[in-house]
């Protein structure tokens, strides 16, 4: 192999690690660029080559080495995440642009847009930003969600709105299952249960996936018997759903990091609603459990911040963290990286992939908090973000 130097890059040696220092971003090489390392999830010590934005397992001449004895892991996904939203409802692309750059400068390399009502596919044209698989605008009841993010429709349109949804998206469609009915006081499912399941049954004959807002505990039960193949948040699962989801492989999303806000939603509903503010405490009280219940059983669970709206684009490393609450920082990572990539059909690493990579001069699965301070980020074979 013809190894060779480049004047935006500088070798230095420390504590058995070399690396390469960029000066900043790489616009203008065009070059080869060559890692030895652990390659997660295996942990096996081998060589990768970058050429023409993929992955090589073969020499590739003229490469340059950026990192020898560091940690190899595919780019992060975060699999419930709005982009082109914010509290208000769409975005003008300088916004969204900026919410994929935070996204991205902290990891992210995929993204499943679960629900925006802004069009994002110019974002497709860009090398620079994160892929993004999109669910299409939110779908809910008038008056039954966040003001200006759904497409809201009463149940009889439900199936019809979902054909349009599924030809904005990218092979999802994004229910809202749940949300407080103010007749009540309380959360109740937003659709018939016969509804939806003709819904999710016409989005399948159109090749998509279906997913669901689903605080409650009748919302989730009801739709996963409907054949849904994903739930988001899913804090009121009970022991017969979790079953069912195990059983058929439905997707659960718990949006950890969004749940920490349970506490002061119920506080902001007490007066008002205070038994919607006692419910929504109780869900927060037995996430965990519930959880952990799920990966027990076998469901598959994977990360996701819900960034836009309320909450903030980049922490996905937080969410990693917080998944370690559920499971090993194996799990967390995987739920993160590599399994997400399988269960979305987006390659991670192996030869002719897109090379979007995480390099770290820490084992991460030896310190979750590692997650969050890569040495490079690579998207598409080239260097984006450098420590």
């Amino acid at each position: 192999m013809g190894q060779s130097t480049n004047p935006f890059f500088h070798t230095h040696s420390h504590g058995g690690l070399t690396h390469t220092h960029v000066d900043g971003e790489q616009p203008h090489f065009h070059g080869a660029l060559h890692l030895r390392g652990r390659v997660l999830p295996g942990g096996e010590e081998d060589d990768l080559w970058i050429s023409e934005g993929v992955i090589r397992t073969e020499p590739v001449e003229d490469s340059v080495t950026i990192a020898t004895d560091c940690w190899i892991v595919p780019g992060l996904v975060d699999a419930h995440c709005h982009i082109g939203l914010n509290h208000a409802g769409a975005v003008g692309a300088e916004e969204a642009e900026a919410q994929a750059l935070t996204d991205r400068d902290a990891g992210t390399l995929l993204v499943r847009d679960a629900g925006s009502p802004a069009d994002t596919h110019w974002i497709d044209d860009r090398a620079d930003l994160p892929r993004i698989i999109r669910a299409g605008r939110h779908i809910a009841r008038p008056k039954r969600y966040i003001r200006n993010f759904a497409a809201e429709v009463d149940p009889d349109d439900l199936v019809a709105t979902v054909e349009e949804q599924v030809a904005r998206g990218d092979g999802w469609v994004k229910l809202v299952g749940d949300w407080i009915d103010r007749d009540k006081g309380d959360l109740a499912p937003l659709w018939p249960a016969g509804v939806a399941k003709q819904a999710i049954d016409r989005a399948h004959e159109l090749g998509a996936r279906v997913t669901a807002h689903c605080f409650e505990e009748q919302s989730a039960a009801e739709l996963v018997d409907a054949g849904i193949d994903g739930i988001e948040h899913g804090t009121g699962l009970d022991d017969a759903t979790i079953e069912t989801m195990a059983e058929r492989q439905v997707a659960l999303v718990p949006t950890l990091v969004n749940l920490e806000n349970f506490p002061a939603i119920a506080a902001s509903g007490e007066e008002k609603f205070p038994h919607y503010a006692e419910h929504m405490r109780a869900l927060y009280a037995k996430r965990l459990e519930v959880f952990g219940k799920a990966k027990e059983a076998g469901v598959p669970i994977f990360a996701g911040t819900d960034a836009g709206g309320t909450m903030a684009h980049g922490l996905i490393g937080d969410e990693v963290e917080l998944l370690t609450q559920v499971g090993d920082t194996g799990f967390a990572l995987g739920a993160a990286s590599w399994r997400a990539r399988e269960w979305l059909g987006v390659p991670g690493i192996e030869e002719g992939a897109s090379a979007d990579l995480l390099v770290y001069d820490t084992d991460p699965l030896a310190d979750v908090s590692a997650v969050k301070n890569p040495l490079f980020i690579i998207l598409r074979g080239r260097i984006v973000k450098a420590r």
